[in-house]
């Protein structure tokens, strides 16, 4: 049976969390972009990427995870069954993304000052803004060399790679909390209570039934309503039937 996992954040923080995550995956496309179509999505990404890092004063709330997660290696490392080399592994990691970030300026500042990207980036909020005619620099720098346009790139994604890093072992812990265990949706419908740790809610769910889950709540409970893909004749929306699936409270 084919499946997928479906992720719901219950507070803003791990929210900002999953949006960058998301975002660096479309950066990372860049890297392999032969066609003009690609390096302009890359850009667009790169753009949205500086707004929400701008909005954001996301350095303190990251540096307190990382040094959470820090704390609990410290406490890991006491057990006797442990792998003591991946351990210090993952502690070495967290120490150097630690000082990276407490040695930068504000996330993101350094690409904000680039002349390049600034001069085209209030015509990417306009719909098909990025034509020739609107921003020649653009179309000239799309005529340079790939391996150029490639360097350029690598410049860009590495005042941004500590940010990345962080964003990633901090989702990697905070899931590796939850294990999936299996649950019963009664005519689609499961309520839950959040624990005091539990910031994102995981829900496995097979992709060939018609139906999909929506989740609403906060950090104390939550809500998971089954919803179909294709309405009924009738118009309705609602799965009648109980649905099993895996949860994880993470």
């Amino acid at each position: 049976m084919s499946q997928a996992i479906y992720e719901f954040p219950l507070n803003e923080k791990v929210r900002t969390y999953l949006r960058l995550e998301q975002l660096f995956k479309q950066l990372e496309q860049g890297k392999k972009a032969t066609e003009d179509w690609q390096y302009i999505n890359f850009l667009d990404s790169l753009f949205t990427l500086l707004d929400l890092l701008e909005r954001l004063d996301l350095r303190n709330d990251v540096l307190k995870d990382i040094e959470l997660h820090e704390k609990n290696l410290v406490i890991w490392s006491q057990h006797p069954n442990i792998d003591n080399d991946a351990l210090q592994n993952a502690l070495q990691k967290i120490l150097r993304l630690r000082e990276a970030l407490k040695g930068t300026k504000k996330i993101g500042s350094e690409l904000k000052d680039d002349r390049f990207l600034s001069s085209i980036r209030q015509r990417f909020a306009i719909p098909g803004g990025t034509c020739g005619f609107d921003l020649p620099n653009l179309h000239y720098w799309l005529q340079q060399p790939i391996e150029s346009k490639q360097q350029t790139i690598s410049v860009w994604l590495q005042e941004v790679l500590a940010i990345q890093q962080a964003m990633e072992m901090t989702l990697s812990f905070l899931r590796e909390r939850g294990r999936f265990s299996q649950v019963e949706a009664e005519k689609g419908f499961y309520q839950g209570i959040a624990e005091d740790n539990n910031e994102l809610i995981r829900v496995l769910s097979p992709i060939d039934q018609g139906y999909y889950p929506i989740l609403s709540g906060n950090k104390y409970r939550y809500a998971i309503r089954f919803t179909l893909f294709t309405p009924t004749i009738s118009g309705s929306t609602g799965v009648d039937s109980s649905v099993t699936f895996s949860l994880a409270s993470c």
